[in-house]
């Protein structure tokens, strides 16, 4: 909770920002909403206001905020929010936590992280999301190293920068055509 309370954020321009804008009003709001929801039902761990300089700015910035006790069946646990939202679930155990995990909708990336190596192996074997990362964060795929894709609602189909992606963007095309009829003569198609 101490790094999320000192997370720069600012322009994107300058570069000791961590924690950037929104792309856009729409998306600034709809972030907002889930910051308000979170504080109705949930506990609310951190939620950094927004200072003035940057309020002057008039961009579209929302500032980090961590819940506890998030119910698993709220949205603020199971829509992708593309903000600095965090969530947290209470789980009794790792199971647990991996099921809490495999109920959410949606499925863009996951990470665990444990000391345990039979966690990690059952969490490669039955965390199902697109890109799954154990003990490391959670962003910056690399393309042709590490595909980048979804699972469920979050995304079917090849990850970006895998080597069939472009596949799916080409439409396939058969023309056949049955050359030993009577009559056929070479060349007859020039």
């Amino acid at each position: 909770m101490a790094a999320a309370r000192t997370l720069p954020f600012g322009p994107a321009e300058h570069p000791a920002t961590v924690v950037g804008p929104l792309i856009d009003q729409a998306a600034a709001e709809r972030v907002r909403g889930y910051v308000d929801l979170g504080r109705r039902i949930a506990t609310p761990l951190l939620v950094r206001e927004l200072p003035a300089d940057l309020r002057a700015l008039g961009g579209h910035f929302v500032p980090p905020a961590i819940f506890g006790d998030v119910p698993p069946d709220s949205a603020l646990a199971q829509e992708e929010i593309f903000g600095p939202v965090l969530a947290l679930l209470r789980a009794r155990d790792f199971d647990h936590a991996l099921a809490l995990a495999q109920g959410v909708r949606y499925g863009l990336t996951g990470g665990v992280f444990s000391r345990s190596p039979s966690h990690l192996r059952e969490a490669a074997r039955e965390y199902r999301v697109g890109d799954l990362y154990l003990n490391r964060g959670i962003t910056g795929a690399l393309v042709g190293r590490q595909p980048f894709g979804g699972r469920r609602l979050s995304g079917v189909g090849y990850h970006a920068g895998g080597p069939d992606y472009i596949l799916q963007f080409v439409e396939a095309r058969v023309v056949t055509e049955h050359t030993l009829r009577r009559g056929f003569a070479s060349g007859a198609l020039t």
